[in-house]
């Protein structure tokens, strides 16, 4: 068997676009820095425990589980009581960031995949090489294009974490019962109006499920970012195993375990999953802008 040289050719491909495409790579790695200082801004401009009190008014406004938000705030006080709380915000802000860049290109992918079967087709062996590819491999270009710091960490977690997004969207709309979308044509509602009123509210739970699992790999990116000099819980838990110091990546471990189940939980309650729907959560409207309209039951049937 010939050999094909698959690594040298990508060699070049990557030394191609390092040398010609570098203003490129410049402008992705200042949106992206932008991004994480604007949303960090958000986060870190709090004192701790504010920004603990904060977070607990949210956990308890859309959980609505006063025994689940206490847990939740004992675990934050936790990471405040360990020095952590603003390597717990430069984390919280580079999985928040990686997960809106993930959803933006991953939802509008999803939704017309399920609509183009060669798309569909085309996707597929590209999300599975997404999921499949050992994180480390492309890692290295992503330092190449991007330097050291945040930038390279971030665009390695949003490749890894998008194809939840685009997979469980397609799957959500194209679940959608194939005699509810024909109602809807018979009723005269354009493609648009059956994406919008149809399509989308029923697969919402899907797609909700996508967010929370793009959400949780990026999350377990944190440390993968620390190694190629991101800032925050991944930095500390890699200078403590460099260092040997166990007790350092004890802690780090721990608060990067306390965050996850923070927004695993917050996520899943808005996406309706595991019991966890808010009350408040908006309701559908009628034509009138009413309640919605309730079904007429059943006239008895005389004996």
């Amino acid at each position: 068997m010939p050999d094909l040289h698959i690594g040298d050719i990508g060699e070049d491909v990557i030394n191609f676009l390092t040398d010609n495409l570098g203003p490129f790579f410049d402008g992705i790695k200042e949106a992206l820095n932008f991004l994480l200082r604007m949303v960090y801004n958000v986060l870190g401009g709090l004192p701790p425990v504010a920004m603990i009190i904060v977070l607990a008014v949210i956990a308890l406004l859309v959980t609505r589980q006063v025994v689940l938000t206490l847990v939740l705030t004992v675990g934050l006080l936790l990471i405040e009581s360990m020095d952590l709380w603003y390597e717990t915000m430069q984390t919280t802000t580079s999985v928040l960031v990686a997960t809106l860049v993930a959803l933006v290109i991953g939802i509008p992918l999803g939704i017309w995949s399920a609509f183009s079967s060669p798309l569909r087709a085309a996707l597929r062996p590209v999300l599975d090489l997404m999921q499949t590819l050992p994180v480390f491999v492309y890692l290295l270009p992503t330092i190449l294009f991007f330097g050291v710091g945040d930038a390279p960490g971030l665009v390695a977690t949003i490749v890894f974490a998008l194809p939840p997004a685009v997979r469980l969207t397609q799957l959500g709309i194209n679940q959608v019962d194939a005699e509810t979308v024909e109602a809807a044509e018979a009723f005269g509602a354009s493609r648009w109006e059956i994406l919008r009123e149809v399509q989308l509210p029923l697969a919402k739970e899907s797609i909700m499920t996508g967010v929370n699992q793009v959400i949780m790999l990026a999350l377990s990116m944190v440390v993968v970012a620390g190694l190629v000099g991101g800032s925050g819980l991944g930095g500390v838990v890699v200078n403590a195993v460099q260092g040997l110091q166990i007790g350092a990546s004890i802690e780090g471990g721990l608060a990067v375990v306390v965050i996850a189940i923070y927004l695993d939980r917050v996520s899943a309650a808005l996406g309706g999953q595991r019991g966890l729907a808010p009350s408040w959560w908006p309701k559908r409207l009628g034509r009138g802008g009413g309640a919605p309209a309730k079904t007429a039951e059943p006239e008895p049937i005389p004996a």
